[in-house]
């Protein structure tokens, strides 16, 4: 294994953390009506656990207002279902094939529980982040044991992988603060 593919290989699973970080982000409601506030959300069809854009498009006609239009009949209940049971304190109004879901205003104590929960999320991705760190120098002392790289090219690449280990870091706390702004802007 070479240094640059192992530096790749690290970049590339740092980069990784980061993208699931914002994904599990998108979903945390911030007050405004956000199409990725359902794409986590899953339902049973067709004998399978599927996620709700692969029965329904999501559309956001309004500020606060989300539109859920369920593609066949028969999943409208479950689709419903799965909205008001995802702890997202949804209630969607049925009108045939298609769910309104008004977004009720977020009250002090509802923010709050939000950044908790996303700073939980920040710290899952911090910890995925050290062990990917970890990873990087268990490979790099490997690499020196085995005698295809000196001892002072070691140091200077696990000071690389502690370097790129914190900028993930940094990047992450940036991310989780723009959330937090967001999520306790009134």
């Amino acid at each position: 294994m070479s240094i640059t593919s192992i530096m790749d290989d690290l970049k590339r699973r740092m980069d990784g953390a980061i993208s699931a970080f914002k994904h599990e982000l998108g979903g945390l409601r911030t007050g405004r009506a956000s199409a990725s506030l359902l794409e986590p959300l899953t339902v049973e069809a067709y004998g399978s656990v599927v996620h709700i854009n692969q029965v329904a498009n999501i559309s956001v006609p309004e500020p606060r207002m989300l539109s859920v239009s369920v593609w066949d009949k028969t999943m409208v209940g479950a689709v419903e279902r799965a909205i008001r049971d995802s702890g997202l304190g949804l209630n969607p109004i049925t009108d045939g094939m298609n769910l309104r879901i008004p977004l009720p205003e977020l009250n002090e104590e509802r923010r709050k529980e939000l950044v908790k929960i996303a700073h939980q999320y920040a710290e899952q991705a911090r910890v995925a982040t050290r062990h990917v760190r970890r990873d990087g120098m268990d490979n790099l002392k490997k690499l020196e044991k085995e005698g295809e790289i000196g001892q002072d090219e070691a140091h200077g690449l696990s000071e690389k992988i502690q370097k790129l280990t914190d900028e993930t870091i940094a990047d992450i706390d940036k991310i989780l603060a723009v959330k937090e702004s967001e999520i306790m802007h009134v």
